[in-house]
């Protein structure tokens, strides 16, 4: 069995690239004075990477813990780019937009019953959680962190909040109203 497709895995490509775009601005990391004269408009490279090491190990692994458990439960389980959602967050970027809100992949399942419905959609939300903890942990418990680092820390933990919170409410399409269909189903 293949765990990921060719094709899934340049959509995780393409979805991870795009994250690094959409919030290469709106993730802080240390700059120096001279690193501030030399900013080369509308794109720097070290912003990018940035906002990737930050924002794409939440969002991809939140939709990859979704294949992983439905893999398991013994679900089909594939993960999608959703390229008019990655298009909506360039656009919100492009525009300058406040708000910059967009969901850029999902996992299809196979049919399944409404408890591992709300187990395999629990998955994602409990990742985000647990990258949270595992961050303040770590910004906790460390000593000698570099400016950097902690910064990397506490922005994974701010985001891993949010998506775990945003995530959870019960509001379809989001994994919350799966959790709390799921389970009132099953109960009743």
């Amino acid at each position: 069995m293949v765990l990921f497709t060719l094709r899934e895995l340049l959509d995780l490509l393409v979805m991870t690239l795009a994250l690094g775009y959409v919030f290469m601005q709106s993730i802080p990391r240390t700059r120096s004075i001279y690193q501030n004269f030399r900013e080369n408009g509308w794109f720097n490279w070290e912003n990018y990477k940035f906002a990737i090491y930050v924002a794409a190990p939440a969002v991809v692994l939140h939709e990859l813990m979704h294949k992983f458990v439905a893999l398991w439960l013994g679900l089909t389980a594939v993960f999608h780019a959703w390229y008019f959602g990655l298009f909506l967050g360039l656009f919100l970027k492009i525009i300058n937009s406040p708000l910059i809100l967009f969901a850029p992949g999902y996992v299809s399942i196979s049919e399944t019953t409404p408890s591992l419905m709300a187990i395999t959609a629990f998955a994602g939300p409990a990742t985000n959680l647990v990258l949270f903890f595992i961050a303040w942990l770590i910004l906790d418990r460390a000593r000698h962190l570099s400016q950097k680092q902690a910064i990397l820390l506490y922005m994974t933990k701010q985001i891993n909040l949010f998506l775990f919170i945003f995530n959870m409410l019960p509001i379809p399409p989001l994994d919350g109203s799966k959790v709390i269909f799921g389970l009132f189903q099953a109960l009743f």
